[in-house]
Order: structure tokens, then sequence, then C-alpha cells
């Protein structure tokens, strides 16, 4: 039996999901949300083993609980009518083991569902290139110290007086580094520092 949480913000695809997954003998739906709230509140002790998770929770994006909650062992199915190509990058270096959009056919979906639960990837041939072509660019040597005094905790002034330079070179840098790793937070930097920088960090 495979064990689904559903968070999506508009009640009548929320609901038509739910009836379809009821209709599955191998199904279980064992909590739903229609915000990203909901959805902090609900899922912890629900031990689904996917997630089914749309892009746009009015107002939230899917992103923000894949950061912040990290599902734990579940697997997120990202859901949705569309998405950009740097927010598909995000979701899929978050974790996301797939991305399926709406337009398809729901026993397309199930088929989707059955294979993440196995431990696949599922993701159109755009998507596919995009994971494939993901692979972290090269940091510059100030690049290299920046991120390394940002994992020590440092402010931009403090990095500024580390290596010498004004706090707005700081700031600039911080946006370019921004760039090339596809994100847009501190925290987000420190995540794929880590997981992917290592060898430059070192």
């Amino acid at each position: 039996m495979i064990r689904l949480f559903v968070v999506d913000d508009h009640a009548l695809f929320r609901e038509g999901l739910v009836r379809l997954f009821e209709g599955e003998q191998d199904f279980s739906v064992c909590g739903s949300a229609g915000s990203l709230e909901e959805a902090v509140q609900r899922l912890p002790g629900t031990n689904p083993d996917v997630l089914l998770l749309d892009v746009d929770l009015g107002g939230a994006r899917g992103l923000h609980l894949l950061e912040s909650m990290r599902p734990g062992p579940c697997k997120v199915l990202v859901v949705t009518a569309g998405v950009g190509d740097r927010e598909a990058g995000w979701m899929i270096r978050a974790g996301a083991a797939g991305i399926f959009h709406k337009q398809r056919p729901p026993a397309e979906l199930c088929a989707a569902i059955r294979a993440v639960a196995r431990g696949g990837v599922v993701l159109d041939e755009r998507w596919a290139r995009l994971l494939a072509d993901s692979s972290p660019p090269r940091m510059t040597e100030r690049e290299v110290r920046i991120t390394k005094l940002i994992l020590r905790g440092a402010s931009n002034k403090e990095i500024a007086g580390e290596i010498g330079a004004a706090e707005s070179t700081v700031k600039a840098a911080l946006r370019t580094l921004f760039e090339k790793m596809g994100i847009s937070t501190r925290s987000q930097l420190v995540k794929v520092a880590l997981e992917q920088y290592q060898d430059q960090l070192t």
C-alpha cells in the first residue's frame, strides 16, 4: 500500500485527487492540505510514502515546504500546471523525485506515483536535461573564501573586513553566487555549498 499526502491550494483539484486515489487498490490517502501552513501542521506523523506537492500555494511556494520541512524519507512528486526552469531546478536539487504536469491523464499520474514510490525519478525530457546539466559551476577563489566565511556564520560586514573589500562588493559577489547556484537565500547557499562544493571548500 502506497501512502499519499496531497498539498494543493485548489480544493476542487485536491479533492478530485483524493477521490481518484481512493479508487486505486494500492493507494491510501493519509492526509491533505490546502496551504503551506496546513501542510506544516498536518504532515508530521502521517508518514506518507509519496507527497504530492503543488508549486503555487496561494502566496507561498511548494519549494518552501521542501526546504523548510524536509519531508523526511517520503518521496516528493511535484504536480503543477507550470513551473519555470529555475524553480524546477531548485526543486530537483531540494530533493523532488519528479515533476508532473496537471494537464496529463490521471492514469499517467498514478503510474508516476508508483514509479516514484519505487525509488524512480519521473521527469519530462525537458526537466531530465535540466537535471543532467545541473553539475555545479566552479567558484572563483574569492567566492570560495566568501562561502567559507558564510559557513562560519560571518555577516557581510565581517566578510568585507576579512577579504579587504567594501560591503557593497560582498553583496555583489553574493548576488553572483546566488545566480551561479540557482538559489536566492543564504540558507540555500549553505545547503548547496555543503552538498555540492565540498571539493572546493576543503
